[in-house]
């Protein structure tokens, strides 16, 4: 007996819950206040200007290593690449900012967003050294992920990587998203193959992650020379 004769004859198919029919909006760049970083709209121009002294050292080509673009040889190349990403309608890019002298630290996107199912990625992350691992750096991302779920509604949040990407995978994981798997050989970038890390985040685990941002994110959480107390990881567990 084939499946369509059992089917018709037996139980009715296991489904999943019902989810309302609604779109979610299509994510745009707008600005994301925190205590120590400010996101907003790229401005090409002045963005170029103050990140392509803090990226461009031949010492830190290693942080274009595994992005689409980059390294850049000239602040104008740079201002190209942010220029194009800011006219892409298919992504929402952010400058991130120190929210005290508004200098432009590192940038990061909305992509691959499907409004209908509710699921967006964030992307194409570049921090300058001086706010690589500091807690600017997590406030930025938890900025964004609350953003997503909070603001715009979707139900998915999702972080790919190139699997050879240890740092970005270990960042992953410890902002609370959930590793799915690897895709073999899902892309070629820049010439070289490449399998893609997938991880994610969920609305119904959204709440428990927001919590350990917020609470990782309090002052009192660090000491007076700004070392954390409790690791993020840690205080997620034990919510």
């Amino acid at each position: 007996m084939n499946a369509s004769h059992q089917m018709a004859g037996g139980d009715a198919p296991p489904l999943g819950p019902e989810v309302a029919a609604h779109r979610a909006p299509e994510p745009v760049a707008v600005e994301l206040r925190g205590a120590d970083v400010i996101l907003g709209p790229l401005d090409p121009v002045r963005d170029a200007a103050e990140l392509f002294a803090q990226v461009s050292a031949p010492e830190h080509e290693r942080l274009f290593a595994y992005l689409f673009t980059g390294p850049f040889a000239t602040e104008a190349e740079l201002r190209a690449d942010l220029e194009a990403a800011a006219a892409n309608p298919k992504l929402a890019t952010f400058a991130i900012r120190d929210a005290k002298t508004g200098r432009t630290l590192g940038r990061a996107c909305y992509m691959r967003a499907e409004p209908t199912h509710r699921t967006v990625e964030v992307g194409s992350i570049l921090f300058a050294p001086a706010l690589a691992r500091t807690r600017a750096a997590t406030e930025a991302m938890a900025l964004m992920a609350g953003h997503a779920f909070d603001a715009l509604g979707y139900r998915r949040y999702e972080w790919k990587c190139d699997a050879l990407n240890a740092p970005s995978r270990a960042a992953a994981l410890r902002l609370g998203f959930r590793f799915e798997g690897v895709f073999a050989r899902h892309m070629i970038v820049k010439g070289r193959s490449r399998d893609t890390a997938w991880f994610a985040m969920t609305d119904d685990g959204w709440p428990r992650i927001r919590a350990a941002f917020d609470a990782w994110l309090d002052p009192a959480n660090f000491d007076s020379h700004g070392r954390q107390r409790l690791r993020l990881e840690d205080i997620r567990a034990a919510l």
